[in-house]
């Protein structure tokens, strides 16, 4: 997976290893999905997501990886029955979207790979699209 154990508890320290230790394989797989598809979802029009998310070791870009820890952990934490630490998650969680959000504007340009129209991905190119024509014949 994008995201190691070593990953939680460095990037957002020693509480994330009580909220894994809690969560089932199966849940952290979904959580960790989940993440990952959620930021794609903000960076996919620009940046390339299978390279983003293949890349292994120091290659990873690090705000990335702590952002995915972050929301991957909101996701445990709310389907846990305590919920706890259910207040610095939804924080955390509210700050990556932000970050994202600002990506997704292009206020914020993180050192990402950018998709290439070689492979017949989306292009860089600004994508628009108007409201169906109103014909008033009467």
């Amino acid at each position: 997976m994008f995201v190691t154990d070593e990953d939680y508890s460095v990037v957002v320290g020693e509480d994330a290893l009580k909220v894994i230790s809690r969560a089932s394989a199966e849940n952290r797989a979904n959580a960790e999905l989940e993440a990952v598809e959620e930021i794609s979802g903000y960076l996919r029009p620009v940046y390339d997501c299978k390279a983003v998310f293949s890349a292994t070791g120091d290659d990873r870009n690090r705000l990335i990886v702590m952002y995915t820890a972050d929301i991957a952990l909101y996701h445990m934490v709310a389907s846990l029955p305590q919920k706890m630490g259910i207040e610095i998650r939804k924080e955390r969680y509210e700050r990556a979207i932000e970050w994202l959000e600002g990506v997704q504007s292009g206020k914020i340009i993180p050192d990402l790979p950018t998709v290439s129209e070689d492979d017949g991905s989306v292009s860089n190119s600004i994508i628009y699209h108007s409201a169906p024509r109103l014909r008033h014949d009467w």
